[in-house]
């Protein structure tokens, strides 16, 4: 009897975990471009944030943080994922916010700010090479 109340919890568990996992749709992402490009002019100084459409599921975010690393995430608000809605980046260049539900997100490390987000952006890659930076998944 205690195995079966323990599998029971286990599995209760585990379905109670899976709510937290990341439903953003793994699509192909493979953005590069010198960091000369006009429309990346906002990252040459920390704390400068670009919005990028037509990557990802509903367009990249590139932030250059405090440190001087670079990160990008997917736009797409990690609340009702389905939606597709894309988040927008507030001022100043800390947060970004999805329209449609009032989430907030940090831009530091994709991590919700403000309910009723509950789950971090989806994160890619990036990598600088020479004056290039590339985002890939």
């Amino acid at each position: 009897m205690k195995n079966v109340i323990g599998l029971v919890l286990i599995l209760i568990l585990g379905v109670s975990c899976a709510k937290e996992r990341n439903l953003i749709p793994n699509v192909p992402v493979n953005f590069s471009s010198p960091l000369t490009d006009p429309r990346l002019s906002r990252l040459s100084t920390a704390g400068g944030a670009v919005s990028l459409t037509g990557y990802g599921v509903a367009g990249l975010i590139i932030y250059r943080r405090a440190d001087n690393a670079y990160v990008a995430y997917d736009r797409c608000s990690t609340v009702n994922p389905e939606k597709k809605n894309p988040i927008n980046i507030d001022d100043p260049n800390l947060t970004a916010t999805d329209p449609a539900s009032g989430a907030k997100y940090s831009l530091y490390d994709g991590s919700p700010v403000k309910a009723p987000a509950t789950t971090s952006l989806r994160q890619y890659s990036v990598t600088i090479a020479g004056n290039t930076i590339q985002v890939t998944n």
